[in-house]
């Protein structure tokens, strides 16, 4: 694809899958903004060369959204962001015009009212761990930094879970921790669903902050899903809370589905 000095070119996308673009060189990710995202996406994950997009929902056809990169050297990019729901955009290979379009800039112009939009909405819960849960809950864990450390498999009444224990590889404490459920629905009649999950710290069941996504939100018989929650350990005190972590599944009924407890070190019991 090339970018033009006309129209922004288009790029499909869908609740289905995650769209990446990539660049001939890295991206400046305090420039590069998806307007008026808030309720259809996760925030944008820009890294290197490549700018990811992921859809919280559907679009509906009269559906765009204006997406403004901005590249190292300063050159600015426009694209226009809609939906497909016979296919989409899965990678878009981007060869950039030097000469970039006029239009970014005063588009860019917005960047102040949108800050504050993205400041409350980020206070609810929308932040890049939500991103990090979002694709890996579409098993697309290529895309983020993390890495299988360990992993484990229950059969608990109903459902088959494969628990596995990602991280980052920065050092402690500034590790990110994802802990994937990848549930299989056993039950020949009833979906399975989640209905809550649980956070907290073993030596002082204090609750603690997560980011969650799951995908589907209703597994049907026979059917594979995963549910995905990510920490940022650095907003933890292990002094206070210990070194060990317990993550909770409840699904739908109130039921217990799955109790695992996590240490600092990456070990599960």
């Amino acid at each position: 694809m090339e970018s033009s000095e006309s129209a922004p070119p288009e790029v499909y996308v869908s609740r289905e899958g995650v769209t990446t673009l990539r660049f001939e060189q890295p991206c400046d990710p305090s420039k590069t903004r998806l307007l008026a995202w808030e309720g259809h996406f996760e925030p944008l994950l820009v890294g290197g060369r490549s700018v990811v997009i992921v859809p919280l929902k559907d679009l509906t056809p009269g559906d765009r959204f204006l997406l403004m990169v901005t590249l190292m050297d300063g050159t600015e990019l426009s694209f226009t962001v809609i939906n497909s729901k016979t296919s989409w955009d899965g990678q878009v290979d981007v060869y950039a015009d030097a000469n970039s379009p006029e239009t970014i800039r005063v588009l860019l112009e917005e960047n102040q009212r949108l800050q504050d939009e993205n400041r409350r909405h980020h206070e609810q819960g929308t932040s890049i761990d939500h991103a990090l849960a979002a694709l890996i809950a579409r098993n697309e864990v290529s895309m983020t930094p993390f890495k299988e450390l360990e992993k484990t498999l229950l059969h608990e009444d109903g459902a088959e879970i494969l628990i596995s224990l990602l991280m980052t590889k920065e050092k402690m404490p500034k590790r990110k921790v994802a802990m994937v459920f990848t549930v299989t629905n056993k039950d020949p009649e009833r979906p399975w669903e989640l209905m809550d999950a649980r956070l907290s710290a073993l030596a002082t069941q204090e609750a603690k902050a997560f980011a969650l996504r799951e995908f589907p939100d209703s597994i049907a018989p026979g059917r594979t899903g995963r549910i995905v929650m990510v920490i940022d350990l650095s907003e933890l005190d292990p002094k206070k809370d210990g070194d060990q972590l317990v993550f909770e599944l409840f699904r739908n009924g109130g039921r217990q589905q799955s109790r695992v407890v996590m240490n600092y070190n990456g070990l599960l019991r």
